[in-house]
């Protein structure tokens, strides 16, 4: 019987790659709902290239557009925040693909959570911002949330048939765009400069996290809730080849890895199939083409941003969505060159220092926290 998918965020680099898996697993998915933000050109290709039922624009103002370019099909149009929630939590749906970026991808996820789906989350915001409570309620409904990123689908890959404690969770970092660049030199930094990523081809908001490490930041926070390992027992490691994706190490001093190429397809297609695994072709990997893997410790002084998460991982609270809303204001300044590389953890410090703490917050502080976030940011900048 196939999956019934809702992807949010198709138009999006990971969107567009697990509709690759579905191309090729044609037996196994078909694709219901399809969400973009505001590429509705590409929506509507998609949409009826795989007779999506429903199609959701997240910009009210590209509904018209929309809606005229698929006037001559049966696909339901719809537009706004409020349907991207209906399309996770509709009863056509098995599984929710949250592709979704930044804090907008938080309320779908509650949402097909609420109605039960199995959620395949590449959206870390959800977890960063909220992943006490989100999981709380994923656990009360029972509900599966299998991770995308790279390095959280490497340790639920080494994870798999172990009964044993595990001591720590290894999360490798390849260090962006400016990992060859001297600290003294960030200063001067352009989007265009920070978006160059050496293996990773990604969306232009995560390539910047990338950069900053704000991004390995997250996954440490989002590892501490879908593993439910102490922030203490969680470690980052530079590597800069990207192959090795993450490292799980056992009480016995054994330790797993999860090796492969810089390829998104693999852990998109293993949380649609988890705990199965589809066959793919192409490429294999070769050990022969990459005789060598190197590790280093991450320049905590390069890379302030790191341990700041981990400071606001352990404070809890609302501290890490006031981190993470400051951090969107911010680097979406930093790619219209509104303001500087060094700016973005400015901010971020700057929020976390000003906002209003909450210690056992609902969803309504953390959307308060969010707004109170990116005000601070812009207040900092001078937007």
């Amino acid at each position: 019987m196939k999956q019934r998918l809702s992807v949010l965020g198709s138009t999006g680099s990971i969107g567009v790659q697990t509709l690759d898996i579905v191309r090729e697993n044609p037996d196994m998915f078909e694709v219901t709902s399809l969400t973009a933000h505001r590429n509705w050109q590409l929506l509507a290709r998609q949409a009826v290239e795989f007779d999506a039922d429903t199609v959701v624009i997240g910009d009210k103002e590209c509904y018209e557009d929309l809606d005229s370019a698929l006037s001559g099909t049966q696909i339901k149009v719809f537009a706004g925040n409020d349907s991207i929630a209906a399309a996770a939590s509709s009863s056509q749906v098995d599984v929710v693909v949250n592709a979704l970026v930044g804090y907008a991808g938080l309320h779908p996820t509650l949402a097909a959570i609420e109605a039960g789906k199995k959620v395949a989350l590449a959206n870390k915001e959800t977890l960063v911002v909220a992943g006490e409570t989100v999981m709380e309620r994923a656990m009360h409904r029972r509900v599966p949330i299998v991770p995308i990123d790279s390095e959280h689908s490497a340790i639920l890959q080494c994870l798999a048939g172990e009964c044993s404690p595990v001591r720590r969770l290894i999360v490798t970092c390849s260090g962006g765009a400016l990992r060859e660049l001297p600290r003294e030199a960030l200063a001067d930094v352009t989007p265009e400069q920070a978006l160059h990523h050496p293996q990773w081809s990604m969306g232009a908001k995560i390539t910047i996290d990338s950069a900053t490490l704000v991004n390995k930041g997250f996954e440490v926070i989002e590892a501490r809730w879908l593993f439910g390992i102490d922030p203490d027992r969680i470690s980052v490691l530079l590597h800069p080849q990207s192959i090795v994706h993450s490292m799980v190490e056992f009480e016995d001093g054994a330790i797993k890895a999860q090796l492969g190429t810089p390829d998104m397809h693999l852990p998109i297609s293993y949380a649609l199939t988890y705990p199965r695994r589809a066959s793919r072709g192409g490429d294999r990997f070769s050990f022969i083409d990459h005789p060598a893997l190197t590790f280093a410790e991450v320049d905590r002084e390069k890379y302030p941003a790191l341990d700041i998460a981990y400071e606001v991982l352990r404070r809890g609270g609302t501290a890490a969505c006031t981190m993470n809303g400051a951090n969107e204001e911010a680097v979406a300044a930093f790619l219209s060159h509104r303001c500087r590389y060094h700016d973005i953890v400015g901010s971020i410090r700057y929020a976390l220092e000003k906002a209003t703490f909450v210690a056992r917050p609902d969803i309504d502080d953390y959307d308060r926290a969010n707004d109170e976030a990116r005000a601070l940011a812009r207040s900092y900048l001078k937007l």
